[in-house]
C-alpha cells in the first residue's frame, strides 16, 4: 500500500516511512496535484482537508486523518487500512524524501559518520535517492517505545 500525504501530515508521513510504507510527502503541492499524484501512482491520499476528500476525482481514494497527535494519526492510519507492524520493514525508508534505504559498508562511510558511530557501529543503511546514511543508534529505541505506546 502507497500513501500520499498532503501538507499538514508532515510528520505522519515521516513515522509511515519509519514503519516501512512508501508515502510521498509534498510541502507546498496544490490539491489538484495531489490528486494527479494519487491517481497516477496508485496512491491513497491522507489529508487533513474535508473538502479535499469528497472531490469526485478522489474520493475512492482518500482518507480523512482526524485532528490528534501524530501517533494517534499513525493508528488511525494502521487501523482503517489494516496494517500491521513488521520489524523487518522497519527503517526500510528514508525519513527525508522516501527512498528505500540499502546497507552499505562500513568503509564506505568512514568520512561521512561521526568518529564516535563509526568506532560504536558496524551496519549502516544508504538511500541512494538523497545520500543520507543511517545506522542504528539510541534513537531507534526511542522509535521503538514510541510505536509500542
Amino acid at each position: 500500500m502507497k500513501f500520499l500525504a498532503d501538507a499538514m501530515l508532515g510528520k505522519l508521513a515521516k513515522w509511515l516511512r519509519m514503519l516501512g510504507y512508501d508515502t510521498l510527502y509534498f510541502a507546498d503541492s496544490d490539491d489538484d496535484e495531489l490528486i494527479r499524484i494519487a491517481i497516477r501512482e496508485d496512491r491513497i491520499l491522507l489529508t487533513r482537508d474535508v473538502l479535499l476528500c469528497r472531490r469526485r476525482a478522489v474520493r475512492a481514494r482518500c482518507f480523512f486523518v482526524d485532528w490528534g497527535s501524530t501517533g494517534e494519526q499513525v493508528r488511525q492510519v494502521m487501523k482503517h487500512f489494516n496494517l500491521k507492524l513488521s520489524r523487518e520493514n522497519l527503517f526500510t525508508r528514508c525519513t527525508i524524501c522516501n527512498g528505500e534505504i540499502v546497507p552499505i559498508s562500513k568503509s564506505d562511510v568512514a568520512d561521512r559518520v561521526p568518529p564516535y558511530v563509526y568506532k560504536t557501529q558496524n551496519e549502516f543503511g544508504y538511500c541512494e535517492r538523497c545520500d543520507k546514511i543511517y545506522w542504528r543508534g539510541t534513537h531507534i529505541e526511542h522509535v521503538l517505545e514510541a510505536l509500542q505506546r
